[in-house]
Order: structure tokens, then sequence, then C-alpha cells
């Protein structure tokens, strides 16, 4: 294995079994078909619940909704990246050669998706409990305050919230379609809420800018309905 990624093994306080994990958290999809996305889309769902039990856990006079602004401020892109940062990814990145000569391997969007693979592929090698350790030793350095709930809340944010406090399930995000150059990509999202027969779409530069994009769209549409 490489020093680099023996290095970053350390800074993650997991030794992998399966080392290709790691290398595959690590590759772009301008790199490989073998690539990082379906880690992913795992590790987005393990950093969420990590991240909801280490708030229940500090912040305990929290409600609901304050939590979910909190948990939000955590999981999003600027974390993400200040925490790719930290753990020295830029160099460590595999990316195709057009997507790392327009600035690859220092775009945000790119650095947060591999976090989130991290935290998958660790999932993968190891279990939850080994991805939960993982994460809440990426977030020692980070803020963690009540405070933090007084911040803007991001579409989907409130879009989560709308629905919650009606009972209603959680929007369904999908990526409709990926258009354009490996290196300067256009993803298309849709976005359901099934209860309300509702749906709409949004693009953006990364998935996430397009999710957000369509929850933007969705909650424009419930405030047209139900003013």
């Amino acid at each position: 294995m490489l020093p680099g990624l023996l290095a970053l093994q350390q800074r993650l306080q997991h030794n992998f079994s399966e080392p290709a994990l790691l290398q595959r958290a690590l590759t772009h999809r301008s790199f490989s078909a073998d690539n990082n996305e379906r880690l992913e889309f795992l590790g987005d769902s393990v950093l969420s619940l990590a991240v909801s039990t280490l708030l229940y856990q500090r912040l305990q006079s929290l409600p609901e909704g304050d939590l979910s602004r909190v948990r939000a401020n955590l999981v999003k892109e600027g974390t993400l990246h200040q925490i790719a940062l930290k753990l020295e990814l830029s160099g460590l990145l595999r990316l195709g050669e057009g997507e790392a000569k327009s600035g690859g391997k220092q775009r945000p969007s790119i650095l947060a998706d591999a976090v989130e693979a991290l935290i998958g592929a660790v999932y993968l090698d190891a279990d939850y409990r080994t991805a939960e350790r993982l994460v809440h030793h990426l977030y020692e350095g980070v803020d963690i305050n009540p405070h933090m709930r007084a911040v803007q809340k991001d579409p989907k944010t409130a879009l989560q919230e709308w629905l919650q406090g009606r009972r209603m399930k959680l929007p369904q995000y999908k990526v409709a379609e990926i258009t354009g150059a490996a290196h300067l990509q256009t993803f298309e999202v849709a976005c359901e809420i099934a209860e309300l027969h509702l749906h709409a779409n949004g693009t953006g530069a990364s998935r996430r800018a397009a999710e957000q994009a369509a929850a933007a769209a969705l909650l424009d549409q419930l405030k047209a309905k139900h003013p």
C-alpha cells in the first residue's frame, strides 16, 4: 500500500482489511467506472445517523426541529470539505486527466463526497459501530453547540421540517440525469413527496446542489398550495 494511504489510515484510526475499498473511496467517476459514488451513497446515510446520535447525546435539551438544523450544518458540503482538508485528501484523490487539470482535487464538492465515501468504505470494511466511531472522531475538532440552530435553514432542511411537522414521510431524491464532460458535469435530481403527489426537479454542478434546487422548487409548490 502506498505511504500516503497508510498515513490516511492512521488519521482515520482504521486499518482496512480490504484495501481496495479505501482506494475506491478516493476514486472519482472521471477516473474509473469503479468509483466512489455507491460508497458515497452509503456513507451519506451512515453519516446522518452517526451525527444524529452524537447530537442526541450532546444536546439533550434541544427539540427535534433544532437538532435537525444543527445536523444540517454538520453534514453540509462546507463542513465536510473542512474535514477533507484536515484528512489531507486532495493529494490522494484519483481523478481523470480533465477533472484534475480543472482543479478537481481542490473542488469542495468532490472532497466532501470523498469523506462520505470513506465513511461508507469503513462501514463495509468493518461494521456500523466502527463507522460511527470514525464519524465521532472526524467531528472532534468541529464546534457543536446549540447556537448553530440559528443558522438559516437550507431548502432540504426546511422541506424536511415542513413534512415532519405534519407527520409525513421524508421526500425521496433520485438522480434523473448527468450531462456534460466528466470535469464539468451538470446533475438533474428529482424530488418527490409521494403522500402529496408532488414532485420537482433541480439542477446543479453537484448532486448536493441539485438536491437543494429540487427541494427549493418543491417548497415553492407547497407555499403556493398551503400559504
